[in-house]
């Protein structure tokens, strides 16, 4: 019995991918293999690169100015890679920060080069973001660096920062996908595949060309945008299984109309179960309303001592993988694209009936 994944990532996937992979699993396209068994360097799996690609293209509306990139290492090596790509020795970036991820990326920026922190939400237990208002951008950054949605804490900008000439760069891992985005905003935009994309194991790059071709002496090959991008990310090889299955869900995203259709989607899932927890003495959410992201439900019991019975009669009920990050505790429902309304339906009347029991 399927059941309804609500874990942070990797994170469910379509079932109508999950089928399709299943069926072509062992005899892809009449070839008599798998496509895990496929040269990365075939026509075929060529093919299904450069399509990929091209459906990514069209569902963002990515112009045609920038880069797509699949490439290994996750997110978390793009921590790395975007300064070695975009500043040089003895040049200084702004990052903001709210939240976990925020706080990595910064430690390792600070590797490399001067980093100037212009908002940290570390006071209020990261559970909103700066005022746009507040900003000061410095105009002879490298770039600014922020994180749209904060995975663990559930915190989502309610805006996008304008810092004018300085190349915004984003970390979308959590929100790629999720609704349309102006990618002409951003000079970067980088995604771990395991929340919207596909399954764990590759990375998207979406980079302005004009900020390609200047990485700094050292860099390590794979991690030189010029140099994969020349190679058709192709450099090493790729994980194709990754890559195969994040076309799939392209082509998924594609037939359900396109990410407006998806973005009313997740807001009526995500306004749901807000509304659910709001309504409830016995049920909260510790992040500012303004600022509550679509992807990532954190919600704690007015009775803590009661989490473990909650997350396992949640298993039991058939609502798998609530329980929050290790570093926070709690609860946490993660409503990606492939979470239909039905599960967030099934939960809200979990918690309702465990609420009747223990409240």
């Amino acid at each position: 019995m399927r059941v309804y994944n609500f874990a942070a990532g990797p994170a469910t996937l379509p079932i109508e991918v999950l089928e399709r992979a299943r069926d072509e699993l062992t005899d892809w396209r009449g070839g008599g293999m798998s496509v895990m068994e496929v040269s990365h360097r075939s026509k075929a799996f060529v093919a299904v690169a450069e399509q990929a690609e091209a459906d990514l293209r069209e569902l963002l509306g990515i112009p045609a100015a920038y880069k797509v990139l699949f490439l290994q290492g996750g997110a978390t090596s793009q921590f790395s890679a975007v300064p070695l790509n975009l500043a040089g020795p003895g040049d200084a970036a702004d990052y903001l920060n709210t939240g976990q991820w925020s706080t990595k990326a910064i430690a390792e920026a600070r590797r490399y080069l001067s980093v100037s922190v212009l908002a940290d939400e570390k006071a209020s237990n990261y559970s909103t973001v700066p005022d746009a208002a507040a900003l000061r951008f410095s105009p002879s950054a490298a770039y600014l660096h922020y994180t749209p949605n904060e995975t663990i804490g559930g915190v989502e900008f309610p805006y996008v920062p304008d810092c004018g000439a300085v190349p915004l760069v984003a970390d979308m891992s959590s929100t790629l996908l999720s609704r349309p985005v102006d990618v002409s905003r951003f000079g970067l935009i980088y995604a771990g595949a395991q929340k919207n994309i596909g399954p764990s194991g590759i990375t998207v790059v979406i980079v302005r060309d004009d900020l390609v071709g200047h990485a700094r002496e050292g860099t390590p090959t794979v991690m030189d945008y010029k140099a994969m991008a020349d190679a058709g990310s192709m450099l090493n090889t790729p994980p194709t299984f990754a890559w195969y299955i994040a076309g799939l869900v392209f082509q998924w995203l594609k037939q359900q109309g396109g990410l407006e259709r998806i973005a009313a989607r997740n807001r009526a899932k995500a306004e749901r179960l807000y509304a659910a927890i709001d309504a409830s003495p016995f049920y909260a959410n510790p992040v500012d309303p303004r600022c509550r992201s679509w992807m990532n439900v954190p919600f704690t019991l007015a009775r803590p001592e009661l989490e473990k019975t909650f997350l396992a009669e949640a298993g039991q009920a058939g609502l798998a993988n609530l329980e929050g990050h290790r570093s926070v505790g709690g609860m946490r429902a993660s409503l990606y694209n492939a979470m239909p309304i039905e599960g967030v339906e099934a939960l809200v009347s979990f918690m309702g009936d465990f609420e009747r029991r223990y409240g």
